[in-house]
């Protein structure tokens, strides 16, 4: 018996474009790039600002390689440090959330920290009178609020936030003041669900991206968003918000009635539904009684946690209503895409997928995302082509821009 060799040398028609190849899903030491180049150059969405609702309460995150102290502080503002004393490099706080009277002891030596990170005891300290409290205070990491969320960023001089985080909502809206209508910083936490994913966070985003997939695997969706069935995702077109069905009257999973539309949200936005990704790790969907905020935690090249948050009216939560066929209907979205997600995620390291893959027209936007990545991790040039002068990658023609 014979076979024949595997071979992705097939040539691109002219409606196709070409993916990122496999490995770019599973190399760890791609992941390790981009843990440095995206995750710890960039602004990323770490903790709901609510969440630290008092002086004293902290949240660890993990950012890239690194973990992160959120802390509120005695004047109630929000501080972000490393999370590692200063003097042996411990971890300092092993819990990913809590709260402490005055400040932060490290467990090992009890090098102690005020919550504005400021060295303020440790033994023997008063005999070495020359140590100064504020040099060997924690490590400050900047941070900035928007839309309800603390934002931080690891480099030591952060991109700017208007020119990165918001400017994604203008991409895809037109402008800041369409995302401002909902009102996203006033509103109250009606559920939470963590998804641990086991697949990259790029196949997640790609998955978010696009509508292609909508008529296969969400039927709910479609029921609600009929325009999602021909394959256009809300994302391909900027300003474009998908509107409900004709008989739908709200955005539930049985398309029944959800609550009053938010104050500031207008006719024109009223009865659609907006997504917006700000790279790397956010999804934003606005519909007009609610918000859904997506945060991604890239934790290995095959695992991604991803918590969900949906956001109400505070009357809307504080009456104990029930929130529950809202909540459904994008979990089943989410359980559905992630499940996509894993089942895709193995191939990544199949020799079927070394070349990678192919887009179709209503995916192309999704090759943008591919050129930014790789200028990102400074190999500019696009998806299938040779990354370096004369050793093509297995053979794969060069994307097509239709």
């Amino acid at each position: 018996m014979t076979t024949t060799p595997i071979s992705s040398a097939t040539p691109l028609s002219p409606s196709l474009i070409a993916t990122l190849p496999g490995r770019y899903y599973t190399d760890p030491d791609v992941f390790r790039q981009e843990q440095e180049l995206l995750f710890e150059s960039m602004w990323f969405c770490a903790v709901r600002s609510a969440d630290l609702d008092r002086p004293g309460a902290f949240r660890t995150v993990q950012v890239g390689r690194e973990s992160v102290i959120i802390t509120r502080t005695r004047t109630g503002d929000l501080r972000a440090f490393l999370n590692v004393c200063r003097h042996r490099g411990a971890r300092l706080c092993t819990q990913e959330s809590g709260e402490v009277r005055r400040s932060l002891q490290c467990p090992y030596h009890a090098w102690t920290y005020g919550l504005d990170g400021r060295l303020i005891a440790a033994p023997n300290l008063i005999k070495m009178p020359d140590v100064d409290r504020v040099a060997y205070g924690l490590i400050k990491v900047t941070l900035r609020e928007w839309l309800g969320y603390a934002w931080v960023c690891l480099a030591a001089e952060p991109p700017s936030f208007e020119d990165t985080v918001m400017h994604a909502a203008v991409e895809r809206l037109g402008d800041t003041a369409a995302i401002e209508h909902y009102g996203t910083e006033h509103l109250a936490l009606g559920r939470r669900i963590t998804y641990d994913v086991q697949a990259n966070w790029k196949l997640i985003v790609e998955n978010f991206m696009e509508c292609y997939h909508c008529a296969t695997i969400h039927p709910e969706l479609t029921e609600v968003l009929p325009e999602f069935a021909d394959g256009y995702a809300a994302q391909y077109y900027v300003g474009h918000g998908a509107e409900f069905g004709e008989t739908v009257k709200g955005f539930t999973v049985d398309g029944s009635a959800g609550f009053a539309t938010l104050p500031e949200v207008g006719p024109d936005q009223d009865r659609r539904y907006y997504a917006i990704t700000v790279k790397p790790t956010v999804f934003v969907n606005l519909v007009p009684d609610h918000v859904i905020l997506h945060r991604m935690f890239p934790l290995a090249a095959d695992r991604t946690v991803v918590e969900c948050d949906w956001l109400y009216a505070p009357e809307v939560v504080a009456s104990g209503a029930d929130v529950s066929r809202s909540v459904e209907l994008f979990h089943r979205v989410n359980a559905q895409d992630f499940e996509a997600c894993e089942r895709t995620q193995p191939a990544m390291s199949s020799r079927a997928y070394r070349g990678g893959g192919v887009l179709v027209p209503t995916e192309h936007h999704i090759g943008i995302f591919h050129e930014w990545l790789l200028a990102k991790l400074g190999k500019p040039g696009s998806p299938g082509e040779p990354e370096t002068p004369g050793e093509p990658e297995s053979g794969r023609a060069g994307p097509v821009r239709a």
